[in-house]
């Protein structure tokens, strides 16, 4: 597996890592773990946003790489 191909992996994971966290935000009737799920979800969504930028960075560096 390429590295490009890990860090697409990664950011699937990420991706169902995030909406995890904001089901469990939603469903949570404790406002601290509520607050908690929803700080965890803004957090991941930042790395999202990172490695999304990452990603163009080697598509361009490597076009062999765009679109798989």
């Amino acid at each position: 597996m390429t590295i490009a191909s890990n860090v697409k992996q990664c950011m699937v994971t990420l991706k169902s890592a995030k909406e995890t966290l904001s089901k469990l935000a939603q469903k949570s009737r404790d406002d601290e773990a509520k607050r908690t799920f929803h700080e965890s979800m803004m957090e991941v969504e930042e790395i999202i946003i990172d490695l999304q930028m990452r990603i163009g960075q080697l598509e361009f560096e490597e076009p062999q790489y765009k679109g798989k």
